[in-house]
């Protein structure tokens, strides 16, 4: 063989084992994240012909496969939702040409893919039975659900709430306002009908496609004092009773004024923590941050579960959550006013409901989670969650003296009456941040009830409200509070 057919011998052998070698990677290692990936479609057009578990809520079904062929006909299976909207943001939708929430998220259970399966599976092709997905059964609390609804509806307002369990982290609610009913975006029998309705959605300036809920971060406003408290209790050695200076405006490069009646915390003289937590005094509260320093009060936060700086880490419930920040901050006007969940704080609702939900805990903040269990389809469990902790916000006693500074807020002279319930205490923190725009503040409330007994932690965020926490939010948040503890 002369020299070049043999050099041309050896690259084709080279070429011929490089692709050898790609298509082994590809489809030995690489295939599940191929197939999961989330511009491959054909993940979810292909499963219409299989029977696609259900997604339980409260023991019936919201989601479910029916199956529309004809009676000789190949399976064709349609996705239906129930509840029209009040789920959506939570449950998804599952269509020929993509899926979200958890849908989405459990994907692998739901169509029947997932390696847990894998023996029931088996066993359905020995014995001949129809393969079906697992059922996913969720966390969720109708009656928490539709209260945190229908107060949006009624408000005609934008935003979301949450409700959590504080001793587990089971999410009870989850409202994103406004939403949608899934099944306009899922039929295949008028596919072009449902990516038109689908588009339209994503061009609706309202956004009902956002999980507001989970993916939206807002300014938290004076519901974050709740975090600069416990840090000036952590970390200054601070308790209720502690006072720092309340001028009636403080420099912080513009002037800052308190909005509390009169514009006063204590006639301008040092205010208590306790009663500027009770009647949400500005100036002192970020005097309070700025006498801690932009390192603890990022700590505070991040103990409660903001994002540290320089992180990559996503908190999954399973969904993805977009993650909140509270950045370390040295100058001392930009400080000033992270105290009060302003400059570069922002938040999802989720975590504040997980700032409520460490205080109700005894300041154990437990991982937040959507689905309660897994069955396959003889009912038989596959995974069951189980509470974890998430982190350790600050000690019992710091929690215990903040609880009673948060009843206060709730009582006749603070700012949250209206997130009250007749017969027992509740703890709750108003908030209204500025958006610095013409549309006007988020308006806030974060809370627990009992306070003496925590089985609910809530909170709930009105988008461009323009009026208090007190008076939009806290209505919502009582209602969803209430849906538990009556």
């Amino acid at each position: 063989m002369n020299t070049p057919i043999r050099r041309l011998s050896v690259f084709s052998m080279i070429l011929f084992g490089a692709l050898m070698a790609q298509l082994t990677w590809i489809q030995g290692f690489q295939a599940e994240a191929i197939r999961d990936h989330h511009l491959n479609t054909r993940q979810y057009s292909e499963r219409l012909t299989e029977m696609r578990g259900p997604i339980v809520v409260g023991g019936e079904n919201v989601a479910y496969s029916e199956n529309i062929a004809a009676e000789d006909d190949p399976a064709r299976y349609q996705r239906v939702y129930e509840g029209g909207p009040l789920y959506t943001p939570v449950v998804g939708s599952f269509r020929s040409y993509g899926a979200d929430g958890i849908e989405k998220a459990e994907n692998a259970l739901l169509d029947g893919t997932d390696d847990r399966l894998a023996v029931r599976n088996f066993r359905d092709v020995i014995t001949g039975r129809e393969p079906e997905g697992a059922r996913v059964e969720l966390t969720i609390d109708p009656a928490v659900q539709q209260a945190g609804y229908e107060g949006f509806e009624q408000l005609g307002m934008n935003g979301a709430a949450v409700a959590i369990d504080p001793n587990t982290g089971a999410i009870l609610g989850s409202v994103s306002y406004p939403s949608f009913d899934a099944n306009e975006v899922v039929s295949i029998e008028e596919l072009t009908e449902a990516v038109e309705n689908f588009d339209a959605l994503a061009a609706d300036e309202n956004q009902p496609l956002l999980n507001r809920a989970l993916n939206e971060r807002y300014p938290p406003g004076s519901t974050f004092k709740v975090v600069t408290a416990a840090a000036a209790m952590e970390h200054l050695d601070a308790g209720p009773d502690s006072t720092m200076d309340a001028p009636d405006t403080l420099e912080l490069g513009h002037p800052l004024p308190n909005a509390t009646p009169g514009g006063t915390c204590n006639d301008g003289d040092p205010d208590t923590l306790a009663h500027s937590i009770q009647i949400s005094c500005n100036t002192s509260m970020a005097n309070w941050a700025i006498e801690m320093g932009g390192q603890a009060l990022a700590d505070q936060a991040e103990a409660f579960g903001f994002q540290p700086e320089g992180s990559d880490e996503v908190l999954n419930v399973p969904m993805s959550v977009t993650p909140s920040l509270a950045p370390v901050e040295d100058d001392r006007n930009i400080l000033g006013r992270a105290g009060i969940g302003q400059s570069n704080v922002e938040a999802t609702p989720l975590q504040m409901a997980m700032v409520a939900a460490g205080v109700a805990n005894s300041g154990e903040v437990m991982h937040p989670y959507l689905v309660d269990s897994v069955r396959d389809s003889d009912r038989t469990v596959v995974t069951q969650t189980t509470p974890e902790v998430y982190s350790q916000a600050m000690s019992a006693s710091t929690a215990s003296d903040l609880t009673d500074m948060m009843v206060l807020v709730t009582g006749p002279d603070g700012s949250g009456t209206n997130g009250a319930i007749q017969g027992m205490d509740v703890a709750g923190k108003t908030g209204t941040a500025e958006t610095g725009g013409e549309k006007g503040t988020h308006n806030w409330f974060i809370g627990f009830a009992p306070a003496d007994d925590p089985q609910v932690a809530v909170a709930v965020v009105i988008e461009h409200g323009g009026g208090s926490g007190g008076e939009l939010a806290a209505p919502i948040a009582r209602n969803m509070m209430e849906a538990v503890v009556l």
